[in-house]
């Protein structure tokens, strides 16, 4: 087809700038893609868009390190979310399964090299993807605070492949590229597709997981495609839970209506997640071509929360610990005549004087009348996110600008999280409150528009000199959307100590709603040459100024030497930034979570705020950092090794600070300032640039093709050490989230897969190595252990019935290897369920144990 030569020949000349390629390669962490005949034995390779602006080079001559996995290779993991399917085969990928952490329950927060989520920049097709609207407030230290795209809605049936640079690159793509560069790059067949049908459960019989997904090509006139995809999922939720040894004891004690288990450790429920990708081209003469793209996604997921005891949950039914019974006098004049010095025992409801004076008066009230064994509110929420990039691209072939390549678009991504809290109170509002509540809506709108140009040129030096420059500019809004009027409104008993709004997660008033908007634009150039036949140089600069904190420079210098047919060497030098969120320098919010063991309120703050200025707080500044990496390449027939070094120094990291304790002074200042349920706010917190990291790793890759046992065998390796520590901070940071920083990610991971094809049959086996890690549960540090290492394997097998349909069965973890089980009885003196857990929250491979699926797939 004449779109997809113009393609072929755009990339072999020059490549088209933004979406230019480094390097034809073998993946050295992916299996080979599927292929009957013999064309399953020949060596494919494949083109990355991301690292370089210059011609496809083979992996050999590539000057930085990039993992390319390609699509087929992602359908075959046995999870169906984006963030799983990497971790399986980047090493230095991390993500967590979050049971009980807030907001990123909603939106999965995933680390690259150590690094937070916001660290890694996320395009799609090239171009920049948009962050979510979801700030994850309880993020487990390395997160806390991050705000990064949300990658689980790209589904794997949509890609032609992901590309994966491991090196910073702010110097050539802006803000966030700290820790490197993740691009998915969407199918643009223009026939042909695919369908299948995916189920699965966990071994304990829950988490029972179904998707269905397509992807189809369809011509778009005789030159060009349009392709489109669609995923839609649901999966139930899981529990690795125990009864907690207070709720047991109410059961015990004859409490009426105590959950069991009172509190759930687990994944949440996800319904009706769905989403649409399209992915169009259109050649408009022999020199240009039209693309356009964008997703719209949708999903529901609910999930636990931490219990509320019947006897001591502030504000609701004790106010001093447990000791006495919260009562409201419902009279409005204070003239019913209600108890205030009701002991709690066992079971209060036996109690003559709860009996007499609340149950049976009706102008008293305590919530153990119309909740008796407490309650645990489930947290939850709507995700949507949507985006629309479009552009031209292509070569000026006379005027001034004859034989330049340009490269002109614009972008408009939007997510919104509309969040709801379920089963609980508004405790202010007496026997009269809902059940169920929605707080309030984010919202995270980026408007992007680019355009770059790029041109060889002859100046004499042995190879010509790619040329490249552009400019982009950029808004960014986040916005805050009131919630209900029954999530934040202060009832007739807020006088007498009941909680003002939604127990667990206040709404946000209309005092707190608006929009925040900040503007930036940049301007880059990029040179790229051959010195001799064996040396290759590439050199970037970055200019970026924004309307909030100013304008950043940035440079980045790679280079490239080829000793002898087989080895080779590489590295870099560059430095980057990544510039505070608009949601960062704005949010406030009050969270629940526990401090040392006890559960509190805490109140999140702006920067700017006057707590948070007299607590140590300012203006965010960006995070700047430096990295330079070191490799070598070793290639042998069928025989890819890479090794490469790094290190990356990050100065003024911006996170969210430590929990720090109210005074009464400072309380009396947030009442001035507005903010909601003050006198029940025990800590507040506020974002900062207060600590400075290194991290220094080592990445491995290695692959071998060979025909073995009658077939097609591939033979991939990778392994990741990676080491971060914290040079500077103070005690906003506080010394536990620097322990957390440091050990609660695997120094060691690794994985080994062996993918073999036969005629009618397929299948691989992988397994996974993780080394020790901090073990930490809610957040607290007396529990705090370092966990052994592990390994896990999955393994999947494909019987292909004709040319078109495929019947697959796998399992992940197929050994059932569990999380760390919890052990710190003895030095935090506390039973290892206090609060209903069985495992670890930190386990690199989740808690949930071993999971199988089936697979049905057509073809056409």
């Amino acid at each position: 087809m004449k779109l997809k030569y113009r393609k072929l020949q755009s990339a072999v000349r020059c490549a088209l700038l933004s979406t230019s390629a480094i390097a034809a390669m073998h993946s050295g962490v992916a299996f080979a893609e599927e292929e009957t005949g013999a064309e399953s034995n020949e060596k494919i390779e494949k083109i990355a868009v991301v690292g370089s602006r210059a011609a496809p080079r083979s992996i050999g001559s590539s000057p930085v390190p990039v993992d390319i996995i390609g699509g087929d290779e992602l359908g075959k993991s046995g999870n169906t979310d984006m963030l799983e399917a990497i971790k399986g085969t980047v090493p230095s990928f991390n993500v967590h399964s979050n049971p009980i952490s807030d907001a990123a329950t909603l939106v999965r927060p995933a680390n690259l090299r150590g690094l937070p989520s916001d660290s890694t920049l996320v395009l799609l097709n090239g171009k920049r993807r948009h962050r979510a609207s979801v700030i994850a407030f309880l993020g487990g230290g390395i997160n806390d605070g991050a705000q990064g795209p949300d990658i689980s809605v790209i589904p794997s049936i949509a890609l032609k492949q992901v590309e994966v640079l491991r090196d910073g690159a702010a110097a050539q793509y802006g803000s966030d590229a700290i820790a490197g560069v993740m691009n998915f790059v969407l199918k643009d067949a223009s026939e042909g597709g695919t369908l299948e049908v995916r189920h699965g459960q966990y071994y304990e019989g829950d988490g029972d997981s179904t998707q269905i997904a397509g992807n189809i090509g369809l011509p778009f006139t005789d030159d060009g495609f349009a392709n489109f995809s669609f995923q839609y999922k649901n999966a139930d939720a899981t529990s690795r839970s125990v009864q907690r040894p207070d709720a047991a004891g109410f059961i015990e004690a004859g409490v009426p209506d105590v959950p069991d288990p009172a509190q759930i450790w687990g994944s949440p429920e996800i319904n009706d997640d769905i989403t649409l990708f399209g992915n169009i081209g259109l050649e408009l003469s022999n020199d240009d071509e039209f693309y356009l793209f964008g997703n719209y996604s949708e999903r529901d997921v609910r999930g636990g929360f931490y219990y509320r005891n019947p006897h001591t949950r502030p504000g609701v039914y004790s106010n001093d610990g447990g000791e006495t019974l919260l009562v409201g006098d419902l009279t409005g004049d204070m003239s019913g005549n209600c108890p205030t010095n009701i002991q709690i025992d066992d079971n209060v409801l036996d109690n003559p004087e709860f009996i007499n004076g609340v149950l049976n008066n009706p102008d008293c009230f305590a919530f153990n009348e119309l909740i008796p064994g407490g309650f645990t509110p489930n947290f939850g929420g709507n995700i949507v996110d949507t985006s629309i990039t479009a552009g031209v691209k292509g070569e000026f072939t006379d005027g001034i600008f004859a034989g330049w390549f340009y490269d002109a678009s614009a972008s408009v991504g939007y997510n919104a999280s509309r969040y709801f809290i379920y089963n609980t109170v508004n405790a202010s509002l007496g026997p009269d409150t809902p059940r169920d509540f929605s707080p309030g809506k984010y919202e995270q709108l980026e408007k992007t528009f680019n355009y770059d140009m790029s041109k060889l040129f002859d100046w004499g030096l042995y190879d010509d000199v790619n040329v490249a420059g552009g400019l982009e500019w950029r808004e960014e809004t986040f916005s805050v959307i009131s919630g209900d009027e029954a999530s934040f409104e202060v009832g007739p008993l807020t006088d007498q100590g009941f909680s003002i709004g939604s127990n667990g997660f206040p709404g946000f008033q209309p005092s707190q709603a608006g929009e925040f908007t900040r503007r930036n634009y940049a301007a880059y150039v990029d040179l790229e040459t051959l010195f001799t036949e064996d040396f290759l140089m590439g050199f970037a600069l970055r200019y970026e100024d924004y309307d909030s904190f100013g304008s950043t420079t940035n440079y980045k210098v790679t280079a490239h030497y080829t000793i002898n047919d087989m080895f080779s060497l590489r590295g870099s030098v560059s430095t980057g930034f990544r510039a505070p969120t608009v949601g960062q320098a704005n949010v406030s919010n009050v969270q629940t979570n526990l401090s040392s063991g006890v559960l509190v309120d805490s109140a999140l703050l702006p920067p700017t705020n006057p707590i948070s200025v007299q607590l140590g707080g300012q203006e965010l500044q960006p995070e700047e950092s430096s990295n330079y990496t070191l490799g070598a390449v070793y290639e042998n027939g069928d025989f890819f090794m890479t090794v490469d070094y790094y290190n990356i120094d990050v100065e003024d990291r911006i996170s969210q600070s430590d929990k720090i304790e109210l005074s009464a002074a400072d309380k009396q200042t947030l009442k001035q300032a507005g903010v909601p349920n003050v006198d029940q706010l025990a800590q507040v917190s506020f974002f900062t640039n207060d600590f400075d990291t290194t991290t220094r790793g080592v990445d491995v890759v290695a692959n071998y093709s060979a025909d073995l046992l009658g077939g097609s065998s591939t033979f991939s390796a990778a392994y990741n050490w990676n080491e971060t520590e914290v040079t500077r901070f103070s005690e906003i940071t506080g010394a536990f989230k620097v322990d957390r920083l440091e050990n609660d990610l695997p120094k060691h991971r690794a994985t080994f897969t062996w993918s073999q094809d036969w005629e009618s049959v397929s299948g691989f086996i992988r397994a996974n190595y993780f080394g020790e890690y901090q073990g930490v549960h809610v957040d607290y540090d007396a529990t705090a252990k370092m966990a052994d290492a592990s390994f896990t394997f999955d393994a999947e097998l494909t019987y292909h019935v004709n040319d078109n349909i495929g019947l697959s069965v796998g399992a992940q973890n197929m050994f059932d290897e569990e999380g760390e089980p919890l052990d710190f009885a003895d030095q935090a003196g506390l039973p290892n369920n206090t609060w209903g857990g069985k495992f670890y929250e930190t386990s690199p491979y989740g808690f949930n144990g071993g999971y199988y699926y089936v697979k049905a797939s057509y073809t056409f």
